[in-house]
């Protein structure tokens, strides 16, 4: 063979090349002869270039993201009960939003009332009446516009008068007291989500009447149990929505749920089984931009994490060394090298490398 063939040099132990490399293992077997008939060295076979597929070791800031599918939903519903007796007479249609002071139904004609608070009416008030329950329906009272009264936990004659004002302009009977059925307490401003009942229906206390929801939307993602990273509290989202237009919101909750997989790929066969997924939910404190988009899909971009002006490369640049772990292929002019790594974040095909010698600008192999 004519020329001066040059030496083999062989650094470290690489017994598994990751992302490809198997293909140039191949390759150098057919160059070296290993397995031609005769089991020799091809005699026309020439030295493989030293030259192949090569990357920059970079500097760079590396963002940990990912997309998912989502739904613009108005969130978890709670349901409405009655609590009088009678016959319903008007309730409000699907998608109405209740607000303080306007009638949430009608039983025999007269309406129940949405006040604003967190603990439920559970008694009569009246006179002499004392508690956080006073207060709360007094603040109420404040609220729409009533005065003559001092807001505290106490029910004066005071708070009497302004109570049969209250009723007056209701229509309904001036007793100066307040019955438990005749209000509804909520957290804000409802809206009617689905109607369980119709006009005309016989009620009994208890009955179920709706079913109400927030009056804003949010987004619900569900993530497969390996993105959990993905799932942190307060953080912040991108949501591209159906329009075109993107939005920010931020992860207001985040819960274990388990799902029915009605696929079929059960090992029953049944399709019965269970899936376990993150439900998280994102705010968007924007609510213009998602007017006329009810239950529309959308996409949400996650970031789980960011490094900082780190060493890069591609991940088919890495190599899985026989003693554990990664190593890439430092190539030097037509001098190549094996050195131990450690990686890091992985993102957008890249991965983030240290090690000793490691530095920004060296070439490195990339199989191909």
């Amino acid at each position: 063979m004519s020329g001066t063939r040059r030496r083999r040099h062989r650094t470290g132990k690489v017994v598994l090349v990751a992302f490809g490399v198997l293909a140039v293992a191949a390759g150098v077997l057919a160059a070296t002869g290993i397995g031609l008939p005769g089991g020799g060295p091809d005699p026309a076979a020439k030295e493989p270039p030293t030259a192949q597929a090569t990357a920059q070791v970079t500097k760079q800031t590396m963002v940990d993201t990912k997309t998912e599918n989502g739904s613009l939903s108005y969130g978890d519903t709670g349901t409405v009960k009655a609590a009088l007796g009678g016959t319903v007479t008007r309730l409000p249609g699907p998608g109405s939003i209740v607000a303080r002071g306007s009638a949430l139904y009608k039983v025999d004609n007269k309406p129940v009332i949405l006040l604003y608070g967190s603990m439920p009416a559970y008694r009569t008030l009246t006179v002499g009446a004392e508690g956080d329950d006073v207060k709360q329906f007094e603040e109420n009272l404040a609220a729409l516009g009533y005065t003559g009264f001092k807001v505290d936990k106490l029910f004066t004659d005071a708070t009497a008068t302004a109570v049969k004002a209250w009723q007056e302009d209701l229509g309904l009977d001036k007793t100066g007291q307040v019955e438990p059925g005749r209000i509804f307490y909520a957290d804000g401003q409802i809206r009617v989500d689905d109607l369980k009942a119709a006009a005309g229906d016989m009620l009994q206390p208890g009955q179920e009447l709706l079913t109400d929801s927030s009056t804003s939307q949010v987004v619900i993602v569900k993530l497969g149990m390996d993105d959990q990273r993905l799932a942190k509290k307060d953080a912040t989202v991108t949501v591209d929505l159906p329009n075109g237009k993107s939005t920010p919101g931020k992860i207001t909750d985040t819960r274990t749920v388990a799902e029915s997989d009605s696929s079929g790929s059960g090992t029953g066969g049944s399709g019965d089984s269970a899936k376990t997924k993150i439900k998280v939910t994102v705010s968007v404190e924007d609510q213009s931009t998602l007017e006329g988009l009810d239950e529309a899909s959308v996409e949400v971009a996650f970031t789980a994490g960011q490094r900082e002006n780190v060493l890069t490369v591609p991940v088919s640049a890495l190599l899985a060394l026989s003693e554990g772990g990664y190593g890439l292929q430092i190539v030097d002019g037509t001098a190549t090298r094996i050195v131990a790594i450690k990686t890091g974040m992985f993102a957008r095909g890249r991965v983030e490398v240290s090690g000793d010698g490691l530095a920004e600008g060296m070439t490195v192999g990339v199989p191909s």
